[in-house]
């Protein structure tokens, strides 16, 4: 039997989930309420996934669910905010129970790590896409912005990168899969598929970091927003980019450089730091157990500069990007 979109609603979103006390009103209503506690602002990104363009095709479901969220959270990690409240715009091809109930799965299992309830949305039909509306709160004037870098500060990014890349080579079959083990192909597409958002990394780096963006489009790319935004520039060095020991595997078979500089879906944070505070922000990384990685300096010299041995090299194109074919 053919399901009505409320009976959708009832059935798979309004009742499932984190239930905050700051939410007054939620699913069911024409918007939702929430409070906002004094002392603080509202911070709001939107991401949209597209079916074939931000995952692939045949993803699983969990995953599809799962992604839809981290991706939002991971702007909220680059602003320093703390997750509240999620909308959700779901466009399906038909009402399939099954489909359904997995994509709920990997969102709510995301949602109750971070304390996030869903409060609203929407659901039709047409071709397959997922749109996340994520809120967060963050202390006045404490929110991390992309225009604050200044000339000295160290460049940083969390974790390792390149992985996401790779694990989406491994999906399409592109990459010698042999070369790995079981487990550094897994952990290579559970990158891909399923992202951690640095949500306590950002929190904590409200008074250390200068400016901040998360890794979506490339390391090239969002380094060079920030630059922008920053009216300044960048020298990095290739040696000095984290690297998992699954990408060191495909080393002498792969050209991990272009996965690691251009690879969009890492969902890490890239943040800049003056020297004065590179030493809180050692104990940061050793008090949350991240991996956090010095890759250059800012410069006064507008561009972003990539070192290689040594030797500056070429970058064609930096990033992924929508309506270039990029």
């Amino acid at each position: 039997m053919t399901q009505s979109e409320f009976s959708l609603i009832d059935q798979f979103f309004k009742v499932r989930g984190v239930l905050r006390d700051d939410v007054v009103l939620a699913i069911g209503d024409d918007a939702a309420v929430t409070t906002i506690p004094a002392g603080y602002q509202l911070v709001t990104a939107v991401d949209t996934l597209v079916n074939g363009v931000h995952f692939p095709l045949d993803s699983q479901p969990f995953d599809v669910g799962h992604k839809a969220l981290a991706v939002n959270l991971s702007d909220l990690a680059a602003m320093g905010a703390e997750p509240a409240w999620a909308t959700l715009a779901l466009t399906l091809t038909e009402a399939d129970d099954n489909w359904l109930q997995q994509f709920c799965d990997g969102f709510f299992q995301l949602a109750k790590v971070f304390n996030v309830q869903l409060i609203g949305g929407d659901t039709t039909q047409g071709p397959l896409s997922v749109t996340v509306q994520i809120m967060g709160l963050v202390p006045q004037g404490k929110a991390i912005t992309r225009s604050g870098a200044q000339p000295g500060d160290q460049v940083f990014v969390s974790g390792t990168l390149g992985d996401a890349a790779l694990g989406l080579r491994i999906h399409q079959q592109t990459l010698p899969a042999n070369r790995l083990s079981e487990q550094q192909a897994t952990f290579l597409c559970d990158r891909l598929h399923r992202p951690l958002p640095r949500i306590a990394l950002g929190i904590a780096l409200r008074d250390i970091a200068s400016s901040m963006i998360d890794i979506s489009d490339g390391l090239a790319a969002d380094l060079t927003h920030i630059l922008e935004a920053s009216k300044v520039g960048a020298t990095i060095a290739m040696e000095q980019l984290p690297v998992s020991d699954s990408v060191q595997t495909l080393r002498e078979s792969v050209d991990i450089e272009t996965s690691v500089l251009r690879g969009g879906d890492d969902y890490e944070l890239c943040f800049t730091v003056p020297e004065n505070r590179v030493t809180k922000l050692q104990d940061i990384a050793r008090q949350l157990g991240i991996k956090l990685s010095n890759i250059g300096v800012i410069e006064a010299r507008g561009g972003l500069r990539v070192l290689n041995k040594g030797k500056e090299m070429t970058l064609a194109q930096l990033g992924f990007e929508h309506f270039t074919g990029g």
